[in-house]
């Protein structure tokens, strides 16, 4: 799915863009809006932008001006600008960018819509050119690879012995064709890749190395990178910024942005579903190992199953050294969100039930029994979170408070029950756990119209990439997101004006209009009648 960012600072040329290609093809097109140049940089803070349809002149900030600000976050941003000025010196100075397209607003709403399309036919061919340069590189990365992964699996072990000799980093990357700086910070990137069962070792070998490929065709031009296999068959990538390109803040917003097409690019082309987990800030060479360990413990605790998400970690890890992360796990807790999280329910019960005996019948009874409850139930409170499930009573609460049991044994019984309920749960067939996904989307919508609601915004709020919740939704209700959107507005408009308590203009707000004209534009197109000849019919 792509998206697409309108800007004008004219409300009504905006609004009517919007809703010309909100409703063209929902299926492949996010469509997004601001108001001025100001407002279209928070879209970008927040999410890759694909195409930006925009004016030239605009108070404060202009087309142009923008451009340069789009550049430096989403390179592969294309723009079209749309102006009601014919003068040459725009027009000059718009076609001398690399991506850019220039109209003029009197051409009308079909030859912008045609000009649209054709961005998005070039964005799509560039993509295909992606993958065949992708295969060329097959053989020589090979061997590299090999040495380069072997080489950072001994160096994630102890960073902290490892990272500190500068010099003998330096020699180490120039013998390994390693193109990272050892002087400069790094940013941490842990993909998974989610397998069917039953997949050979072969297959999933040639399945990492087409990831990274397609991780190579879209990082390598404004990323330096380097990909290996971790001691747990995941993806592990280190990555630093090029030179006048993005770098901390902007560096993890390009990367979170690419990484969505890099899902994308291997879910179409490969048939395979990638998750990432992301360092928020880059950290030193002599930080890795904790750094990673707090990557892949936010990959244990929060990854779907098969659900391409992408995951931040929002903790500096100049910091995150020096401080205590809450409640240590013990070594049984461990073991227990192993099986939790493979689906063991044998032996997690099994090992549950063992070191309940042992920590309740132990010599320090409370102290044990008390550190042990806290940590199955953060394993057990995460699990839950993840999923989306409310705990036994519907009170998430009483599971991280030890205090709200009658007693230590009652305890320990409650997290045997909330286990239970989360074994039911996975036990679920794979329509089920999408329909409890969905109808936990659809429930925050209904109650949030008065809310400009975007694809974007339940993305992020659910950990979902974009595209696959917009596929996900359409393969469970049979129809678009922003469809049900405007269904669920239209429904609770209607209940809003049969009241007749409320002005018009009062209930626009309430179901996510600003503007009065706009909402009754809308309602017109979905009804036939206008807010107020609807009301009138209804006392008729």
């Amino acid at each position: 799915m792509y998206r697409l960012l309108v800007v004008d600072d004219e409300e009504i040329i905006t609004n009517s863009l919007y809703e010309v290609f909100h409703q063209w093809m929902p299926e492949k097109l996010d469509v997004c809006r601001a108001y001025s140049g100001k407002e279209a940089l928070n879209w970008m803070s927040r999410t890759r932008i694909d195409i930006v349809l925009t004016d030239i002149r605009m108070p404060g900030m202009s087309g142009l001006e923008l451009t340069e600000s789009i550049r430096a976050l989403w390179p592969r941003c294309r723009i079209i600008f749309l102006t009601g000025y014919s003068d040459f010196d725009y027009a000059y100075q718009a076609i001398q960018m690399p991506n850019v397209r220039y109209l003029l607003k009197t051409e009308g709403f079909d030859k912008v819509m045609e000009v649209v399309k054709e961005v998005i036919h070039e964005i799509e061919s560039g993509n295909r050119m992606n993958e065949w340069l992708m295969q060329s590189r097959v053989q020589i990365e090979a061997l590299e690879w090999m040495e380069q992964g072997e080489y950072f699996r001994q160096f994630v072990a102890d960073s902290s012995l490892l990272g500190q000799d500068k010099e003998a980093m330096l020699s180490d990357f120039r013998t390994l064709n390693i193109g990272l700086d050892p002087k400069l910070p790094v940013l941490l990137a842990l993909g998974r890749v989610a397998y069917s069962a039953g997949k050979a070792y072969a297959e999933k070998k040639n399945s990492h190395r087409s990831v990274r490929l397609i991780w190579n065709s879209f990082m390598d031009e404004h990323v330096r990178s380097i990909g290996v296999l971790d001691k747990h068959g995941d993806l592990l990538w280190m990555l630093q910024p090029r030179s006048e390109n993005p770098s901390g803040d902007r560096l993890v917003l390009y990367l979170e942005g690419t990484l969505e097409l890099i899902q994308e690019a291997c879910l179409d082309s490969l048939g395979l579903a990638v998750s990432f987990t992301i360092s928020g800030f880059p950290c030193r060479w002599e930080d890795v190992t904790p750094q990673y360990e707090r990557l892949r413990r936010l990959q244990q605790l929060k990854m779907g199953d098969g659900i391409p998400m992408i995951l931040k970690d929002q903790v500096d890890s100049s910091q995150a050294s020096h401080c205590k992360e809450g409640v240590e796990t013990s070594h049984k807790a461990g073991v227990l969100e192993a099986h939790l999280e493979a689906g063991r329910e044998s032996e997690f019960m099994s090992e549950l039930e063992q070191l309940s005996e042992f920590v309740l019948n132990g010599d320090d009874h409370h102290q044990h029994a008390a550190q042990a409850y806290y940590s199955i139930a953060l394993v057990l409170y995460a699990k839950l979170t993840r999923l989306g499930l409310q705990d036994p009573t519907g009170e998430r609460g009483k599971l991280l408070d030890l205090e709200g049991h009658d007693s230590m044994k009652e305890a320990f019984r409650y997290l045997r029950r909330t286990a239970e309920d989360i074994f039911d749960f996975k036990r679920m067939d794979e329509r089920g756990k999408t329909a409890h996904v969905i109808d936990r989307v659809c429930q925050y919508i209904e109650e949030h119209l008065d809310k400009d609601i975007t694809l974007v915004h339940l993305a992020e709020r659910y950990f979902f990439n974009p595209s696959y919740l917009s596929r996900l939704f359409k393969q469970e209700r049979g129809i678009n997101l922003s469809e049900y959107i405007e269904k669920c507005r239209i429904r609770r408009a209607k209940e809003l004006l049969k009241e007749g308590d409320l002005k018009v203009r009062d209930v626009a707000p309430l179901v996510g209009y600003d503007a009065a004209h706009s909402f009754t534009r809308f309602f017109k197109k979905a009804t036939g009648l206008t807010p107020q000849e609807y009301r009138d019919h209804l006392v008729k």
